[in-house]
């Protein structure tokens, strides 16, 4: 079957980078069997014989209504389909689906029949928000990122700007990187338009999302940006737990120290598109 990719390039360079970070994610161990999830406003490839093809599935149902998605087009990783494998076949294990006129339903137009991901509701409504806010943010990753995940178990870091501050402390490239830092979703079943919705109000203001004891949301100008974003507070959470096997706990850099870099760098202190 002739790939919808095959003549053209700029949309099969946005999806070569999708299974090039799909094999990041396997590597750093990231992405065990199935788990994480991708999705890619790709609307901007959409040519009149795009969209003149037909669905090669039944319609689904979002969950949702989602009024800035109308006619949209999205890359979406396939519900079961495991990042090692779409690191070296993207389009047998995701698929490019075209939200419906009614903005609450969509449907798989290429490759093959791949039902995207069971985290699809959650992904659209960040990607819903994006246009509404007329953001440069395309890509969506969520990702179980074992650091983050593992201090997520951890009361402490549940509460409030706390493990922001710790992760910021721990080296001057993590806020200045990611100056907005992590917000916190409590537990909630996988899947669902409650878990959605709370990830929604959480990346209004920060860079990267963390679901608790489950995993992490990024939104990104493109996927590698998105990998990038959660990457560097990965990275800093290694230092975290990594000098806590030392026997004592972190130091970190001071309030002092982290109001200079912010005020150096001239740092956002609100999301900008």
């Amino acid at each position: 079957m002739n790939s919808i990719l095959s003549s053209r390039p700029a949309l099969k360079a946005v999806i070569d980078q999708v299974a090039e970070v799909t094999g990041y994610l396997w590597q750093n161990g990231w992405a065990e069997r199935n788990g994480g999830n991708i999705t890619v406003n790709i609307t901007e490839f959409a040519d009149a014989e795009m969209e003149a093809l037909p669905a090669i599935a039944p319609v689904q149902q979002i969950g949702k209504v989602l009024p800035f998605l109308q006619g949209k087009y999205f890359y979406a990783k396939g519900t079961g389909k495991r990042m090692r494998d779409l690191a070296r076949y993207p389009m047998q294990n995701g698929s490019i689906i075209r939200i419906c006129p009614d903005c609450a339903s969509y449907e798989i137009i290429a490759d093959e029949p791949v039902l995207p991901t069971s985290e699809l509701p959650s992904h659209l409504s960040l990607q819903n928000y994006l246009l509404e806010t007329g953001s440069s943010y395309k890509a969506t990753l969520h990702t179980h990122p074992i650091e983050l995940v593992a201090m997520s178990h951890i009361r402490r870091f549940l509460q409030e700007g706390e493990l922001t501050r710790v992760l910021w402390s721990m080296i001057p490239e993590t806020l200045a990187f990611a100056p907005l830092g992590i917000g916190i979703v409590p537990y909630k079943i996988p899947g669902s338009i409650e878990l959605a919705e709370a990830t929604l109000e959480q990346i209004k203001t920060h860079d990267v999302v963390l679901w608790e004891k489950h995993g992490t949301v990024a939104v990104g100008t493109d996927i590698m940006d998105a990998f990038d974003q959660t990457d560097v507070l990965c990275k800093a959470a290694k230092i975290y737990l990594s000098a806590r096997t030392l026997g004592s706990e972190p130091e970190g850099m001071t309030d002092e120290a982290m109001r200079e870099i912010q005020r150096v760098f001239n740092l956002p202190k609100e999301r900008r598109g």
